[in-house]
């Protein structure tokens, strides 16, 4: 697919070794999923790429999973990171398209203007033979960044429960259609089941074609419709801890329309005392 958001492996691996390129690993793993992004990372990855730990570029202090750091925090992660502001990066991830969406999301909320998703991920560079690094990698080479944030990219929940009440914005959650519906526990203890009143379900990986890329737009933009989305107005998404709405937002993005994301997703919003839940179909 040609987008600004995606960049093919082929396109890619033309351009390996410009100086102007940052190549990032955002692999990440659900707790119960038993792998590790770093350690996969180490073993094998495309060659220059650096490990973004999505878990340890967060706000630690806010109680939820993964939630964006503060702009000067992020700034001084990046700038170890060796990512300044100008850099062409490409972000990917080791199953094809999942956590990689969220931190093409997080660089798009720290104001970095050059950022895509590497369609298929890793699956995909292996499966055109490409070559791969092995072993510990190096330590980036530090630059200077300064903070930035566009806070249009990005939502609380109140926010949230504004567009909900209002209808200003449509809200459309990533997770499955079983946790939706609340029939399916949530992996993270404690929360509830169920939904948003007046939230659109689409899970995620309807998204994504069978070696992980994505799907074309014409696909995309039937899915989204199919869902019940208006296509002609604004979106939040969510999921169950911020980062498969992500993978909604590239989907939109892909189309043409920008979204929202609500950052808490389920794990604020189904926490005792969080928002208003309906179970069963919307």
């Amino acid at each position: 697919m040609s987008s600004p958001a995606l960049i093919t492996v082929e396109a890619l691996a033309a351009g390996l070794g410009a100086p102007d390129l940052r190549v990032v690993d955002a692999s990440w793993f659900l707790p119960a999923e038993g792998r590790s992004g770093r350690a996969e990372h180490d073993l094998e990855r495309i060659p220059g790429a650096i490990f973004f730990d999505i878990d340890a570029h967060s706000d630690d202090s806010s109680g939820l999973p993964h939630m964006l750091p503060s702009p000067e925090g992020f700034a001084r992660a990046a700038g170890l990171l060796g990512l300044p502001r100008a850099a062409r990066i490409v972000v990917y991830d080791s199953l094809g398209i999942r956590s990689s969406a969220r931190v093409w999301w997080t660089l798009k909320v720290m104001q970095y203007p050059h950022v895509q998703v590497l369609d298929g991920g890793l699956p995909a560079w292996k499966a055109a033979g490409l070559a791969l690094e092995t072993g510990p990698a190096p330590e980036p080479a530090p630059a200077p960044v300064a903070a930035g944030f566009a806070g249009d990219r990005v939502c609380s929940l109140p926010d949230v429960q504004s567009a909900l009440e209002s209808g200003a914005s449509q809200v459309l959650d990533a997770r499955s259609a079983a946790r939706f519906r609340g029939e399916a526990p949530e992996p993270r203890p404690g929360l509830r089941t169920g939904h948003m009143p007046g939230a659109l379900n689409l899970p995620f990986d309807r998204l994504l074609a069978p070696d992980g890329r994505m799907k074309p737009a014409a696909d995309l933009e039937a899915l989204f419709s199919g869902a019940g989305v208006d296509l002609d107005r604004p979106v939040i998404t969510t999921c169950g801890s911020g980062v498969t709405a992500a993978v909604l937002a590239l989907g939109l993005e892909i189309l043409g329309r920008p979204a929202v994301l609500y950052d808490g997703s389920w794990a604020e919003w189904g926490a005792p005392g969080g928002g208003a839940v309906v179970v069963g179909d919307p």
